[in-house]
This record gives C-alpha cells, structure tokens and sequence, in this order.
C-alpha cells in the first residue's frame, strides 16, 4: 500500500523574519528556545552564531560583525530568547523605531533653479558693509541668479525679475529696483553656460575614450 505523505508547503508556514538565513536556521533557533538548561541554552546560542557566521564569510572582516550576528539572532528568536549575551540585548522597540524625518535643505522652494548656496551669498553679502565691495558682490549674485535662471527656463528675463527675487530672498535687504545697475546680457549668459557644459561633456568623452584605450592595452597585453 502507498502511503499518504502530507506535504507542507511553504505558503502554510510561518514567514520567515530575516528569510536570506533560510528556514532550517529559524527552526533550529526554535529549538533553542525550547531547552530549559540555561547553560545549555547559551552553548546552543553559541553555536547558531558560529552557523551564521559561516553563512557570511564575506562579512567577516566587518567591524562589529559578532554584534551584528547577536541582534540577528535576537530578532529571529522574536525577542524571546533569554541568554547571556556579549552584547546588550536589543528590544523589539530599539530595532523598529522609525528614523526622525529629515529635515528638507531647500530653503524656498519657490526659487529652486537658483540652489541653496546663492542664499549663503546673499546674507554675507548683507553681512558687508556698505561700499564698492558689497555694490560688486551684489552685482555679482544678481548675474549668477540671472545665468541659473536662463539655465532652467531657457528664455529671456528682464532684470525687473531678478531684482525682485534677490528683495525677496534678501527678505528686502537688497533692492536694486530703483538703481541704474543693468545685468549682463541674456545671450552672453547663455553662451558661458553653453560652453562650460560643451566643456564638461567633452571632458566625459575624454575620459571615456582614454579608459576604453587603457581597457584594450591591457587585454592585448595579457594576450601577448
């Protein structure tokens, strides 16, 4: 007579909580958690350490590497084995607590073609006091937003705008509204930020085509 042999099938058991350890590991863990001996209980823990370990040669060189194989261990044993540890014993709250939210660097969002760093400008330019330095490195941070706006939008803008922003992002420290200054003009702007990324990319290509030339040095080299 054949006999019925009942397949378990993994859908039917119980999900794995670090599944890469496989399910023999989370079983013979289980059974640690079965063996009364306290004694007993710490040599078994000793030696699933040992068994992950070797499960992960490559993380060997790692520092605090035991530690991590210990919280492992923890965690697969749902935080209910009780062994003497070399490590403190984490808690099921100190393993899932969320990260705080980070903060977002954008300071305004509103103006995001200008980047972060033209408001570290402005407030040193804020910080100067008045005279030909300050009136030029105002000048200066009025163009450069003029270029980062061409670069994002593509078009013509009239100074009026770019004068307006830097009130606003100087929170009305710097009003050249009323002033005779004029900004460089929008094609020549273009045409630096053109060429610097003409340049770029042709300094990418370069590099490509020096490593693909050393790629094929070398393979002739170890054919020969």
């Amino acid at each position: 007579m054949e006999e019925n042999l009942a397949l378990e099938y993994n859908s039917q058991r119980k999900s794995l909580i670090i599944p890469e350890y496989g399910r023999h590991l989370h079983k013979l863990i289980d059974h640690v958690l079965l063996i009364e001996d306290r004694d007993e209980r710490n040599k078994a823990a000793q030696y699933v350490i040992s068994v992950m370990g070797n499960l992960n040669p490559h993380l060997r060189d790692v520092p605090d590497f035991q530690h991590k194989l210990w919280d492992q261990l923890f965690i697969m044993s749902d935080f209910k084995l009780d062994v003497d540890s070399p490590y403190p014993i984490p808690s099921r709250e100190e393993i899932y607590q969320r990260p705080e939210p980070l903060a977002y660097p954008q300071n305004f969002p509103k103006y995001r073609f200008y980047g972060n760093n033209i408001s570290n400008m402005i407030n040193v330019a804020v910080s100067w006091e008045e005279g030909e330095m300050k009136n030029a490195l105002i000048m200066v941070i009025a163009n450069h937003m003029k270029k980062c706006y061409l670069s994002w939008n593509k078009e013509t803008v009239e100074d009026d705008v770019i004068f307006e922003h830097l009130f606003e992002l100087s929170d009305g420290k710097i009003n050249l509204a009323n002033s005779n200054e004029e900004l460089l003009n929008s094609q020549n702007l273009l045409k630096v930020s053109r060429k610097s990324s003409n340049k770029s990319q042709y300094n990418q290509k370069n590099s490509g085509q020096k490593n693909q030339y050393k790629k094929r040095s070398n393979s002739k080299n170890k054919r020969n």
